[in-house]
């Protein structure tokens, strides 16, 4: 299990309450600094879940942690009549909505707020589910993941896009690196919350990757699971099915 990483150690809110001032707090500044940071790989990343997903020509999909709905809003190449992007978030959404409204979108993407760890949506109500870097923030880790289970239909696909660590060297003692001391110092710099950063970068080191990640995920019943590391091992796409 990942260990329970919070984002203001100081803070006697839970982790849940935490991340959301957290979110609330750097929203603003999200996108531009997600680019930065990943030095804009992470677009590549996303067009390759969402290549992933499309495959299987889902009408419904449910983007869990979406943020301001980067990936809800690339998943609309995917053909799919009815897309919800799920943020705990207001603050993210409300940056997301107005990207979607710009884009005239509004009539396939739906933003709600929502708790991963309990969806206000019926059983088997999604042909696809997806998730970037967002799973990591959840506060119990295999109940989020259970819910997910419980909402996606049977034989849907569920895709995650998180942040792993390299496994060879020198790119495991160059990642440590930059998300020990190169991250926060970004997050300084851009945003009015180091903390968030450096919560960023803790959370990914503490989070199961790989094998371990796969091992959750069958145990909360998902199937036909496999993980696939990008750019060194920085990220890893999971996907599974029900």
């Amino acid at each position: 299990m990942s260990k329970n990483v919070r984002p203001y150690k100081d803070s006697e809110l839970g982790k849940k309450a935490q991340v959301t001032k957290m979110f609330d707090t750097i929203s603003g500044n999200y996108d531009g600094l997600n680019r930065v940071i990943s030095l804009g790989i992470d677009i590549k990343w996303r067009k390759r879940v969402v290549k992933l997903i499309g495959s299987s020509k889902p009408e419904t999909i449910l983007d869990i942690a979406t943020g301001t709905g980067d990936l809800a809003i690339a998943m609309v190449t995917t053909g799919a009549k009815r897309i919800v992007g799920l943020d705990i978030s207001t603050g993210m959404l409300e940056v997301g909505k107005e990207k979607i409204s710009a884009k005239k979108l509004s009539n396939t993407i739906e933003m709600v707020v929502g708790d991963s760890e309990n969806l206000p949506f019926e059983n088997n109500a999604f042909d696809a589910i997806t998730v970037a870097f967002g799973v990591r923030n959840f506060e119990n880790l295999e109940k989020g993941l259970t819910e997910i289970h419980r909402v996606l239909k049977p034989k849907g696909t569920f895709a995650v896009l998180e942040t792993s660590i390299p496994t060879k060297t020198p790119f495991k003692q160059g990642y440590r690196l930059y998300t020990k001391f190169v991250l926060p110092l970004v997050g300084k710099i851009f945003s009015k919350d180091r903390s968030a950063y450096t919560y960023l970068s803790e959370s990914a080191a503490a989070f199961p990757y790989g094998e371990e990640f796969n091992n959750i995920l069958h145990k909360i019943g998902f199937i036909a699971i496999e993980h696939k590391p990008q750019t060194l091992g920085v990220a890893t796409i999971y996907v599974a099915s029900k």
